[in-house]
């Protein structure tokens, strides 16, 4: 029996996913505030057959970011609809809170990407871990982890009746007589315990029906969130056996409540340098890190796991009162469990967690990546990767160039998009509507 298909997304940063990227690339600084920046990496992506390109978010930044790196952070359903008129096949996808947004709102704008890029949209489903953002929005208080998840097991089945509204047939465009059957129209009105909805969309149901759902938590909320409602999930622990045990543990609580294990797909993130030689590419890799800056180190460790940075001292240990609490997300777990047992201070603290839990780091040539890639694949661990090259447009480049003919040679990566969609390209069903029963391929 042959191998699953491999799946590839490719992770659009300023620069490269390294701090230090945009410090060794040629291209001159100001160049990620265009479009053609993202319409470079989008074409490129395309040309090797990949699955998709994928913008995240952050709809609040401290202000120690802009000193270290560049800020992009540009709405990404407009940069998306932008891209789908510049591209063919490629999928789209973006990142929108559960916590920030309004579901009809949402639900409207990724919907509208999906007609607009003719079926190639995928939603990231974030419920916003940064306590910064609630000032953004006009509230003292951001929400708990425990509420900003159980808001989004709401919000999600609330936008999926939203895209349900209209059956797909519903257009008839009689032009003597009605352009859509009012009988196949069926507003939510919903009525939950946290959101109230009315009203159907002002178009019809999309080309893929439900753009593709993505989700990137690894607590045990995050997980229970992702085997409910996931078809694509980015996160992923950075050993090959603890890989192949989430994979499981995540496919079994989907078989359990109800789902099919082929219709979720595990994609973590694989960070990666690539060079001719084994040597030259950790040669490279070393640069990057010699650039770093250990202030933006001990900043980030705290941003990105739900702190406000300006609220520490560096330079002693991780606070205490903070340790007897719970995490604020799910990377803060790891942040909460290395400073109760190393009690060190935070800055050298935050050079032993460089890299983060999501994140596979890789240096070397393209044939140890195709091998790399090939051995967690055949291992159960993955259907493919999320590739976060540390420089932009460059790595990427070289994967297309020199990765994907290695594994089409091989016979395990794709030839040429079998399909016009995301769903297509992932091999996932086409969800009927609420109303109309069981979903399938068509």
């Amino acid at each position: 029996m042959p191998p699953p298909p491999l799946h590839f997304n490719a992770f659009i940063w300023p620069n490269g996913y390294h701090e230090s990227g945009w410090r060794v690339v040629p291209d001159e600084a100001r160049g990620v505030l265009g479009l053609p920046y993202y319409a470079g990496i989008a074409r490129t992506a395309e040309r090797g057959l990949l699955d998709s390109v994928f913008l995240a978010d952050n709809i609040a930044i401290p202000e120690y970011r802009v000193e270290h790196l560049p800020q992009t952070q540009f709405d990404p359903i407009l940069v998306l609809s932008a891209l789908a008129g510049l591209t063919e096949r490629i999928g789209l996808i973006g990142t929108g809170s559960t916590t920030y947004s309004a579901p009809w709102d949402l639900a409207r704008r990724f919907a509208t990407l999906d007609h607009l890029s003719a079926g190639r949209a995928g939603w990231n489903i974030v419920t916003t871990g940064s306590p910064l953002t609630a000032a953004n929005f006009g509230l003292t208080e951001h929400p708990s982890h425990a509420d900003r998840y159980a808001r989004a097991h709401e919000f999600v089945d609330v936008v999926q009746r939203v895209w349900d509204g209209w059956e797909d047939d519903a257009v008839v465009g009689d032009k003597a007589g009605a352009w859509a059957d009012r009988s196949k129209i069926h507003a939510p009105r919903f009525h939950g315990e946290h959101y109230d909805v009315e009203g159907i969309l002002p178009f019809p149901r999309s080309p893929q029906g439900h753009p593709v759902l993505v989700q990137a938590g690894q607590s045990p909320a995050g997980i229970a969130l992702a085997a409910r409602y996931a078809e694509l999930v980015f996160s992923g622990p950075p050993s090959l056996e603890a890989a192949v045990e989430f994979r499981r543990k995540l496919h079994a609580q989907a078989i359990a409540g109800g789902r099919s294990a082929d219709q979720l797909k595990v994609l973590p993130a694989l960070t990666f340098t690539l060079a001719s030689t084994e040597a030259e590419a950790k040669d490279k890799s070393q640069r990057l890190e010699d650039l770093a800056s250990p202030e933006f180190r001990w900043q980030n460790l705290l941003y990105v796991t739900g702190h406000d940075p300006d609220d520490f001292d560096p330079d002693v240990p991780f606070p205490q009162e903070l340790l007897d609490g719970p995490a604020p997300t799910s990377g803060g777990e790891r942040l909460y469990a290395a400073a109760r047992e190393r009690r060190i201070p935070l800055r050298e603290l935050a050079q032993d967690l460089i890299g983060g839990a999501s994140q596979i780091p890789f240096a070397g040539t393209p044939e140890q990546l195709a091998d790399y890639i090939l051995a967690w694949h055949d291992a159960g661990a993955i259907d493919g990767f999320t590739l976060m090259g540390t420089t932009l447009p460059y790595e990427l480049e070289t994967f297309v160039d020199h990765v994907v003919p290695i594994l089409q040679a091989r016979g395990r990566f794709r030839t040429g998009y079998e399909g016009a969609t995301l769903r297509d390209h992932l091999g996932l069903n086409r969800p009927a509507g609420h109303q109309t029963g069981v979903a399938s391929r068509a």
